[in-house]
């Protein structure tokens, strides 16, 4: 009778710790889930590079068009062929000229020619309520509405690319679109790469460029 006893009690505290184990493994991974970034719904791109990975979230409620132009890019795996090539910084812009600190990025190449591809519609800050911010991806342009794939990254806040701004002479401002959410150091430790006259020296090829 006390071995039966005793199994009752042996398997009483087994359930006991079956349900305690149960619970704080429940416990445990609504912790797990707490603690992870809540998801924004916004589609995401990862940039993969030979100096590492970046990854943006591209605002397609605030900048539809452009932001379709630059998922389509990536989508048919044209980004595969490009690079990181040009920086702005300080010391390497006229001493008049309305400063900026940006990284440069799409497809134009030195030894070949850029594809010809569709233009994207200028979405201004003044529509978009996008300004240029740490780590902000912006379209490159001529005139307005020219953008079709290069793009920038800003280091730091550069009012001067908003609308209004004094970085250009239209006042357009240009057309940001999303921001880097991972990997800004990769964007820091490009921008500070070796420059001849604003183009890196050698240039920061593109691996992959991909939905996240």
């Amino acid at each position: 009778m006390r071995f039966a006893s005793s199994r009752k009690r042996y398997f009483y505290n087994m359930e006991s710790l079956k349900s305690w184990r149960g619970w704080a493994f429940v416990l445990l991974l609504a912790g797990v889930q707490a603690c992870k970034p809540a998801a924004t719904g916004h589609p995401q791109v990862k940039i993969v590079t030979t100096a590492g990975t970046i990854v943006v979230e591209l605002y397609e409620d605030k900048a539809p068009k452009t932001v379709a132009a630059f998922l389509k890019l990536v989508d048919d795996e044209v980004y595969d062929q490009g690079s990181f090539y040009r920086v702005w910084n300080l010391r390497n812009q006229p001493s008049d000229a309305e400063k900026a600190e940006l990284v440069q990025g799409g497809l134009w190449n030195r030894r070949r020619k850029r594809p010809e591809l569709p233009t994207i519609p200028h979405e201004s800050t003044n529509i978009t309520g996008l300004l240029h911010e740490n780590g902000t991806i912006s379209m490159a342009r001529n005139e307005p509405g020219t953008a079709s794939s290069e793009f920038v990254f800003c280091i730091e806040k550069q009012p001067g690319l908003d609308y209004g701004g004094k970085n250009n002479a239209d006042g357009q401002g240009y057309a940001p679109f999303g921001k880097v959410i991972k990997g800004m150091e990769v964007v820091l430790q490009i921008f500070h790469d070796t420059d001849i006259d604003q183009y890196i020296d050698p240039p920061v090829p593109f691996i992959k460029v991909r939905r996240n």
